[in-house]
């Protein structure tokens, strides 16, 4: 026999639930419901108004005594959204946004790992011919390069030795 009742809780794992599913059903989140569906609502009317370069850098933020907060990604593009304010401003407001002012500030986006550095492969022989064609050269720029790169593909295979 369980200690558990049957009936508090069903058989399984829980089954995973829509976020807007559970924003309804209590008043508890009714706030946060809102204003979730305020932002996209904003989201979407910023990306009619602005030019496609700006739209997919430019998060909006709450709207706060008349102030709308706009997030850029770096500071090009809040130059750039601070000249567009006053038709961006009017825009918003006829189409029914409460917003008399638009603050804009800089919101750097997290910084993509750099690719990766290129690990050129050369054979023996290619290396070899490098080698000696950087010899019969006289000294310059390129035959100091030709040298360099010769000695960095030869290094592998030297360190097996």
């Amino acid at each position: 026999m369980s200690r558990f009742s049957s009936f508090s809780r069903p058989f399984g794992p829980p089954r995973p639930q829509p976020v807007g599913e559970v924003l309804t059903r209590t008043d508890a989140f009714a706030a946060l419901r809102a204003g979730v569906e305020q932002i996209a609502a904003l989201e979407r009317d910023l990306k009619q108004l602005l030019p496609s370069y700006l739209a997919t850098s430019v998060e909006p933020g709450f709207i706060k005594d008349g102030v709308l907060s706009l997030f850029a990604a770096h500071n090009a593009l809040a130059a750039r959204l601070r000249h567009l304010e006053p038709t961006l401003l009017s825009e918003l407001q006829q189409r029914g946004w409460a917003v008399n002012t638009l603050k804009v500030r800089v919101r750097p986006q997290p910084v993509k790992e750099p690719p990766p550095v290129k690990q050129a492969r050369m054979t023996p022989a290619g290396a070899d011919a490098l080698r000696e064609l950087s010899e019969t050269l006289a000294p310059s720029p390129l035959q100091a390069a030709l040298a360099k790169m010769a000695a960095r593909h030869r290094k592998p295979r030297d360190e097996k030795k």
